[in-house]
């Protein structure tokens, strides 16, 4: 297929009968000032523990750098959008809300083989050659989504489409065929503030500058140590990720329903309690969280998360499933279950059982939790 037109039209056709929502083509030089902003965030140290950010970061400042032969990036999206707003579990200090990307199945898993298959295809049809990425190389998803006209980075720095509001998982596809580039999508955020406003943890320094540090999704996902105590109030029940940013868009409006099954929320994890969510060991972790994206941030940290919002629920009721983790092999755990109990316990009775865990703790962090708690 030699015709541009043509093979635009075929490939458009391609991907959407792969499942795909939104295809639209970036130019490989088109993410403008992206790279300087992301340069900023690093020397900022907004990045926090995400130290694969600042390893070779030249890498993410252009296409070109990672592969040298890419002529156009293929932008590629899957709507997942919830059927229902996100935000309404807040309501429910027992349960834990997990994000809505991680509720179904792992979309890397999902998206990248789709992927291969039209980059088989395009292959099979104009020759070149091809590589496709799934948040998984030092490829800059959003700014070239951007470039590429699916929507535009928003006040909190995610995309926004028009036509999908804030969902929307993205794929690329480098090729070395020389498609040519769609237009830009305007940024239309105006001067809303919603996204910003909604932040619990007032994560954003101005308008399309996040420090991650702050973020929920950065402290219960990537963060490895303890959660900052200053911050752990503003946490509530979010127990993995955070959707306040994204669902508070008004361009959501315009937002429909994902059509993926794969993508769709587990019955489980919708709303699951957290008194037995604090019960997990690994095995039981990794078989609840079997090909979710959860898995991978790993028991330890995840049941760090859930200690947490045990502690923000102020329901006595959790003190024992608190207490419990006292025990836990791990001192990420045994730290926040200090910090759950101090809040759920009348202040005589966690001094009481400070006098008889405090002493016989080995590790420095933990026994700094009892102190600064008692």
């Amino acid at each position: 297929m030699t015709d541009s037109s043509a093979l635009l039209t075929a490939l458009r056709a391609e991907a959407r009968k792969l499942g795909f929502d939104a295809v639209a083509i970036a130019a490989p030089d088109g993410i403008g000032e992206a790279g300087a902003r992301f340069e900023q965030f690093l020397a900022d140290g907004f990045h926090g523990d995400m130290d694969w950010l600042a390893d070779r970061p030249e890498r993410r400042k252009s296409p070109r750098s990672l592969w040298p032969e890419v002529r156009a990036v293929v932008m590629l999206g899957v709507n997942y959008g919830p059927d229902h707003d996100p935000r309404t579990l807040q309501a429910r200090p027992d349960r834990g809300a997990i994000s809505v990307y991680a509720q179904g199945d792992d979309y890397h898993e999902v998206i990248k083989p789709r992927l291969k298959a039209l980059a088989r295809w395009l292959i099979g049809a104009a020759s070149g050659d091809a590589k496709v990425f799934v948040d998984t190389a030092a490829v800059m998803e959003k700014p070239l989504a951007a470039a590429a006209g699916l929507g535009w980075q928003g006040r909190h720095t995610n995309l926004v489409s028009r036509d999908f509001g804030s969902w929307l998982f993205l794929g690329a596809l480098f090729t070395t065929l020389p498609l040519p580039p769609d237009q830009p999508a305007a940024d239309r955020c105006g001067s809303c503030r919603a996204c910003l406003d909604a932040c619990p943890t007032a994560a954003f320094v101005a308008p399309y500058r996040l420090d991650a540090r702050r973020c929920i999704s950065y402290l219960t996902i990537e963060h490895r140590g303890p959660i900052p105590r200053e911050l752990r109030p503003l946490i509530g029940n979010r127990i993995y990720g955070c959707d306040d940013c994204l669902a508070a868009c008004p361009w959501n409006k315009f937002a429909q329903a994902g059509r993926e099954a794969k993508l769709f929320a587990r019955e489980e994890l919708r709303a699951t309690a957290l008194r037995d969510l604090a019960e997990l060991d690994d095995a039981a972790f990794r078989n609840l969280f079997r090909k979710t994206a959860i898995k991978r941030t790993g028991r330890d940290r995840f049941v760090r998360n859930v200690m947490v919002a045990i502690g923000n629920s102020r329901d006595a009721s959790l003190a024992e499933a608190a207490r419990a983790r006292l025990a836990d092999a791990s001192p990420l755990v045994r730290g926040a279950a200090v910090w759950a109990l101090a809040r759920l316990l009348p202040p005589q009775k966690f001094a009481a059982l400070a006098a008889r865990h405090r002493d016989d703790e080995t590790d420095p962090q933990v026994r700094d939790e009892w102190t600064t708690a008692t």
